[in-house]
């Protein structure tokens, strides 16, 4: 592949990537929203970034097959086109059930661009340049959620409402996509070996992703939040700290290649126990801005580690035809994980403390996550054995 080819699909990745930062474009605003909508539970206000994942799941699988009839390209410009529509429309009425049920049809515009941008890398990449190209991809979702949190969340300052411009974004990956991404043949199972199946690998860690999703989710869930002190009710403190969780996820994507051959098969605990240590964090020090600042870093090194190992070894688990369905799995599972957390710790945080607060979930999260990461780490060493054996 010429340099210039391969540059062209690169900007494309980037493109899709910032349709999958749009997720977290209310995050900053999430208590804003609760404030103007009182009447709301506050676990509906916060399914406003979890919603779309549910609807991503279904349309996440559904791109594994829908590459057999359209090609990536078209069912892209459809997901850049939609995500910019679906944010927009909530300007025509004040309801919180317009929002919400235009956060949930921008979930088919993150379904598919979740399942497609590995395919996409699996598709024009192999081998090493893989993982690199991966650790691109995840920077780049890291920097469309430093764009649209941060520069939504100034734009919330004002009103929430405001925020909602951000959702340009859309549109200019439906520009980028349109004119970069080459035109590929769709996919056909040419052959009868090559059916399009998936193996025990892919759901092992696409389990391992709905457990570090069901956790991980609640930084930009509660963040917003969470703040004390002199920092409360701080639409551009929370949405700094996104940002910097973002950031941090920028920095170790384009870094995944060393730390993959460090970590190596711990890789993915690795990923889990970075987020167990920022979570702690941000329970021991919500008022302190540099701490928490600390926290997003590890909670961002988290995601941006995590995301592209856990595609790239689901991707290379199966042959090249059954890389979509592999990674809407893997979608599948991490939207799951993200779609039920709210419910999931805040009734948890209800049994256990006999309250919700933000600091009784973050420190639910990082027990959890923990305990799930030692269970992968037994695993892998179980695994390791057994093949010495």
């Amino acid at each position: 592949m010429n340099p210039a080819k391969k540059l062209r699909i690169i900007f494309s990745i980037v493109g899709i990537s910032f349709i999958q930062g749009l997720q977290f474009s209310v995050s900053p605003v999430l208590d804003k929203i609760s404030a103007h909508f009182p009447e709301v539970d506050v676990s509906l206000v916060q399914m406003l970034i979890t919603a779309p994942s549910f609807v991503a799941m279904i349309f996440a699988l559904l791109s594994g097959v829908l590459v057999l009839k359209f090609s990536k390209k078209s069912l892209l410009i459809v997901a850049g086109l939609l995500a910019g529509i679906s944010g927009f429309v909530p300007f025509l009425a004040d309801s919180f059930w317009l929002l919400f049920v235009c956060r949930a049809v921008y979930g088919i515009s993150l379904g598919i661009a979740t399942a497609l941008n590995t395919a996409v890398v699996a598709e024009w990449f192999t081998g090493p340049e893989r993982t690199q190209v991966m650790g691109i991809q995840a920077a780049s979702v890291g920097a469309g959620m430093v764009v649209v949190t941060t520069v939504g969340g100034l734009l919330g300052a004002h009103h929430f409402t405001t925020s909602y411009l951000i959702n340009i974004i859309g549109f200019l990956s439906f520009a980028v996509i349109a004119a970069m991404l080459p035109a590929s043949e769709h996919a056909k199972e040419e052959k009868k070996t090559e059916k399009i199946r998936l193996n025990g690998r892919v759901f092992e860690v696409s389990l391992l992703g709905f457990f570090e999703y069901l956790f991980l989710i609640t930084f930009t869930t509660n963040i917003s939040m969470h703040l004390a002190g002199a920092l409360k009710g701080s639409s551009s403190a929370s949405g700094t700290l996104a940002g910097i969780f973002s950031g941090a996820q920028i920095v170790i994507g384009l870094l995944l290649g060393v730390v993959s051959r460090v970590a190596k098969k711990y890789t993915l605990p690795v990923a889990m126990f970075s987020f167990a240590v920022g979570a702690g964090i941000l329970v021991a020090f919500p008022g302190n801005f540099a701490m928490l600042a600390v926290g997003a870093v590890f909670c961002g090194f988290s995601q941006g580690i995590f995301i592209p190992t856990g595609m790239v070894e689901v991707s290379n688990a199966v042959p090249p035809i059954a890389a979509a369905l592999a990674s809407g799995c893997f979608t599948c599972f991490t939207n799951f994980g993200q779609t039920v957390s709210p419910f999931v710790l805040n009734t948890a945080s209800r049994g256990i403390f006999g309250e919700v607060t933000t600091s009784h979930v973050y420190m639910l999260s990082a027990v959890g996550v923990a305990i799930a990461g030692l269970a992968a780490v037994i695993r892998i060493r179980f695994r390791k054995s057994k093949k010495k054996s």
